[in-house]
């Protein structure tokens, strides 16, 4: 036991990765971080290393770099072939070596390869990227680095074996500091891990630093959100081609990056659709039994079942849905999806309640083909939202499939937990015109997912274009691919490149057209195209429009097949810009006195931490004993095995069973929002009955005895609404919707005498709500 701390491998020998240290610059919305990564080897004879690690799924990886003693090295990019020919020869001739690429299937996934280190020799290895920062519903600017690697699965077979060790026993260090600038004044830092205080750099708070408080452990994703004020202002930044680079090509002419956040007509907003066909698919693969953060009580696959509740009760009447569970297999609520009605509502509630974490693996293509080939029903756009902790390793299929029959439908999709892929959830809502959400660390569920259901209930925006108004002599040529879905309030970014000359003073207008609900609709940004010149530090916007181009690129050789000219495409495009791609990598070679390799290499692998979950069959006084067992054997053997959907010691579930069991999670009591909102109706309205004065806190008979005799039993709808709207304020956003359709049912029910009705509830309630706020 006492080896545990220590820097070992599955063969009790040193881990070569000591530290890792980040340096995260953010301009506006656009975050550029830098990772350096150190090595040692402290064994006796040449070491290669292996270290597997995640990285945002949108990220431009733009440069890789080594410092070993005084040397340093610059890698270049190269076709991925040549690149490990070109490795391979250096580890034979006894040259140090260092290759990073990108995951054939996920490009959220990267390996760093550290061939023929010396004995006693030490390496900083330097990556850099650059990403663009997704808006939140709360309107913050999110960043998330990715320090958990999640097993990934693939279809009908065995799962990626990752090397994987308890938070506490990684054995390598993490710093991280952040400087954020803007033109406007930032309002707030908030993170998923503890920070040292904000500190401001100037008065008018528009730069500051933060960073991360010391003791950080490997057990979660770093996330940042950054708000500024007026965060929803159209923008366009130019900046200058690469004074090195050849006029005329991507990274020698300026780059436009343009903002847009569509405004749509006032008529078109105050009415949302009453149609529709949502089909809710639902991870139930092993993993989603994890708690949602650490040393949370509930499981992911809990919140999700309680987010659930809350969107069906929030759809609106005379629209249809379906709710599929997947994992191994999968499994459906209705044939087809059934029309939106209490009688079905009740039995799809029901079935939500049985679900469980007890499908095995995440097997999410077969029923996404099954939804796919199911008819869609006219006059009901459908809307698929998809809730998973992202464990795939298949990525790339799930994303074909899901672009190839965007013409009928939108995705949302959802990341529950720490390591969900972001290829994969950024990459389902852009080729399915919808909207991705994360949910780590204590954040709440609902707000977000009710977010993308107002997207949903925005109408389809449609024949969307974009044209240029420039000065004479200058063009732009699009980076970006087509804009196929606008909402209203979220951020759509747009890249372009522009050729020719005009002078400094020189302004440009982009005007974007589309349909929405019947209306035309046009809006209009004028910005200039002087290059910006104030940043501290260089946007690479560049870097950032060459992703762009290189992931269209990929996207169409793989519609295409591997055709060699468009291979050769994207490898040019790669070794021209300094970007990665799947046909490329980054190789570094110190060719400074080497000698061959007599044998073999020492192989080193450096543990990724994975979540884990143990499910004891022992009491509390046992487990730190089991645990500990457990962790010395996951750390020696060098893999944790990934048994039925990825869960440690489901072998116990017998014991599981039993009702002695005292270190299991307790199935903790439904939060009071959630209790009134499960005794909706469908129609929205609330039975006055034992359980809606028990989830008001009071006894049926003050219920009947405050009722005003005119309103008859419409009382307990008004009272549902007053308890909202006079004790859940601070979380309007999740029952918004819900309350909307209650008002409606009320006023369709012409309910005579509001006025006193609501002020005998507020009398009963404890509230002061007036009849304007609860929209009758």
């Amino acid at each position: 036991m006492s080896n545990l701390c220590c820097l070992l491998t599955a063969e009790k020998d040193s881990v070569p990765l000591k530290s890792i240290d980040v340096l995260l610059e953010v301009k506006d919305h656009v975050a550029t971080l830098v990772s350096t990564l150190n090595f040692e080897n402290k064994e006796d004879k040449p070491l290669e290393t292996v270290f597997v690690f995640p990285l945002p799924g949108d990220a431009a990886v733009c440069h890789f770099s080594a410092q070993i003693g005084e040397t340093h090295i610059v890698a270049e990019v190269m076709d991925r072939q040549q690149a490990r020919q070109v490795y391979d020869d250096a580890v034979s001739s006894g040259q140090k070596v260092f290759e990073l690429e990108e995951s054939d299937e996920s490009p959220d996934i990267f390996s760093l390869t550290v061939g023929n280190l010396p004995p006693g020799e030490s390496a900083s290895i330097r990556l850099e990227y650059v990403t663009e920062l997704a808006v939140q519903a709360d309107d913050g600017l999110r960043f998330c680095l990715p320090v958990v690697l999640n097993p990934r699965y693939q279809p009908q077979g065995p799962s990626v074996q990752v090397t994987s060790v308890p938070a506490s026993l990684v054995p390598y260090s993490l710093s991280f500091f952040a400087r954020v600038s803007s033109p406007r004044p930032i309002s707030k830092i908030e993170s998923s891990c503890p920070l040292e205080p904000l500190q401001y750099l100037n008065a008018d708070q528009t730069q500051a630093t933060v960073k991360l408080a010391t003791g950080h452990k490997f057990d979660r994703d770093i996330e940042l959100l950054i708000y500024y004020k007026d965060t929803h202002r159209p923008s366009a930044v130019v900046e200058a081609g690469q004074a090195s680079a050849k006029p005329g090509t991507l990274m020698g002419d300026p780059v436009v990056m343009v903002s847009l956040y569509p405004e749509f007509p006032e008529s078109v907003m105050s009415n949302f659709n009453s149609c529709g066909e949502f089909v809710f698919l639902l991870d139930r693969s092993g993993s989603m039994d994890f708690p949602t953060y650490c040393g949370s009580r509930q499981s992911r696959i809990a919140s999700a079942k309680d987010t659930l509740m809350l969107l069906l009760k929030s759809l609106p009447m005379g629209c249809y849905f379906n709710i599929y569970g997947f994992g191994d297999h999968y499994e459906h609520v209705f044939p087809k999806s059934a029309k939106y009605n209490q009688k079905n509502l009740k039995r799809a509630l029901k079935r939500v309640e049985e679900m469980d974490a007890n499908l095995g693996g995440s097997e999410i293509l077969e029923p996404l083909r099954q939804i796919y080939r199911q008819p869609c029903i006219p006059k009901h756009p459908r809307q698929l939202f998809i809730f998973t902790d992202g464990e795939v390793n298949y990525t790339k299929a799930v994303l074909d499939e899901v672009k190839e029959y965007s013409e009928f439908h939108r995705c949302f999709s959802f990341g529950i937990g720490e390591g969900a892929s972001s290829e994969l959830i950024n990459g389902m809502a852009r080729e399915g015109g919808g909207h991705a959400q994360f949910i780590i660390g204590k954040e709440r569920m609902q707000p977000k997912v009710m977010q993308s259901l107002r997207f949903a209930l925005q109408p389809l925006v449609t024949d969307i274009s974009l044209s240029w108004d420039l000065p004479e002599g200058v063009s732009a040529t699009a980076l970006s691919p087509p804009l196929t879905a606008l909402f209203q309030g979220q951020r759509s970014l747009i890249f372009a490149q522009l050729n020719g000359e005009c002078s400094e003073a020189a302004d440009g207008c982009l005007t974007v057209r589309f349909t929405t609900a019947g209306h035309p609709c046009q809006n209009q940004l004028h910005f200039s195209l002087q290059p910006a010149c104030d940043l501290d530090f260089d946007l690479k916007e560049d870097m950032l429009a060459a992703r762009t181009l290189i992931r269209s690129l990929e996207q169409e050789q793989r519609e295409h097949g591997k055709l060699a000219e468009e291979i050769e495409k994207v490898v040019d495009l790669s070794v021209q810009s300094g970007v990665s791609s799947i046909f490329t990598a980054f190789i570094a070679v110190d060719k400074s006195n080497g000698e061959p390799v007599r044998g073999p290499l020492i192989y080193r692998e450096n543990p990724t931490y994975k979540v884990l979950l143990l499910v004891l069959p022992v009491s509390w006084q046992e487990c730190n004993v089991f645990y500990l067992m457990v962790c010395n054997s996951l750390l020696f053997s060098g893999t944790v095995p990934l048994l039925r959907g990825g869960l440690i010691g489901l072998m116990f579930d017998d014991l599981w069973a039993d009702k002695n069991r005292d270190c299991g999670p307790t199935k903790p009591a439904r939060e009071p929002l959630l209790e009134l909102v499960s005794l909706q109706d469908a129609s929205g309205c609330w039975l006055l009955d034992p359980c809606l004065a028990a989830a008001l806190g009071k006894s049926t008979e003050e219920l009947v005895k405050t009722r005003p005799s005119s309103v008859g039993w419409l009382w307990g709808t008004i009272l549902a609404l007053i308890w909202l709207h006079g004790y859940q304020k601070d979380v309007k956003v999740e029952w918004e919707l819900l309350a909307m359709k209650a008002a409606s049912w009320l006023r369709a029910e012409k309910a005579v005498c509001v006025t006193v009705c609501v002020e005998a509830g507020n009398v009963l309630l404890g509230c002061n709500v007036t009849t304007d706020a609860l929209g009758l």
